[in-house]
């Protein structure tokens, strides 16, 4: 194992900080991506790795970089359940407290390839504070993956597909239970993320770290001005 080659593909710093500090140091030699640009044949082929790891890569995969050798990617759902975008968002929006982290071989057809393993990971807190504590059960998953060298599994059980999230979506409706409101804010909250919001004449405000209290709710607020009224 001390001389296979890796590729860590990521765009997230919350899985570029765990690279750094935990899957660097596994044994082999490891190569860090963090911009699409960079992902290209030729330097797949330099490198000729064993395997590509996506953790949180969030972008459409050339097929001729999945043919060149196994690239796997990880999907914060109990797949089949949950094929699509913004998982973590449409898990909390539907009432879920827990789900699991699925490692799979990406094909051109986006979350249907088979899985390698499945981790339990809590929904509790921050977006950014999940995807954090999923970052690290990745790393360990890929530790686990590039020792065990397990084979996949067909994906089995009911197809049901998640629709990526979009920025207006981050915009809070109207909700009459408090803990649909904390969720909707909390859900938001990580970085590079649109946070919830509403909008107030020619104002935005934007909520984040929201803590349930007894009868209430705190949150931080940042008002700017909207920039659809900046262009007007």
């Amino acid at each position: 194992m001390e001389n296979m080659k890796y590729i860590v593909a990521t765009i997230k710093p919350w899985n570029i900080l765990v690279y750094n500090e935990i899957i660097s140091k596994y044994p082999g030699e490891w190569h860090l991506i963090t911009d699409t640009i960079d992902l290209t044949v030729e330097k797949v082929k330099s490198i000729d790795p064993v395997y590509i790891f996506f953790p949180h890569w969030s972008h459409i995969v050339p097929k001729e970089i999945l043919n060149l050798t196994t690239c796997v990617c990880f999907h914060e759902t109990d797949l089949p359940y949950g094929r699509g975008g913004s998982p973590i968002q449409n898990l909390i929006s539907r009432g879920y407290t827990e789900t699991v982290i699925t490692a799979l071989k990406m094909t051109e057809k986006v979350d249907a390839g088979d899985i390698y393993l499945k981790v339990p990971l809590s929904l509790d807190g921050l977006a950014e504070e999940i995807y954090n504590r999923a970052a690290i059960k990745i790393a360990y998953m890929i530790d686990w993956m590039t020792k065990s060298h397990r084979v996949a599994i067909e994906q089995k059980g009911e197809i049901v597909s998640f629709q990526r999230r979009t920025p207006d979506l981050s915009i809070i409706p109207p909700l009459e239970d408090m803990l649909d409101l904390f969720n909707h804010i909390r859900m938001h909250d990580a970085d590079s993320y649109p946070k919830a919001y509403i909008n107030y004449g020619i104002y935005r405000i934007e909520f984040t770290r929201p803590a349930l209290r007894t009868g209430d709710m705190l949150a931080d607020a940042r008002i700017t001005i909207r920039k659809d009224e900046v262009n007007a």
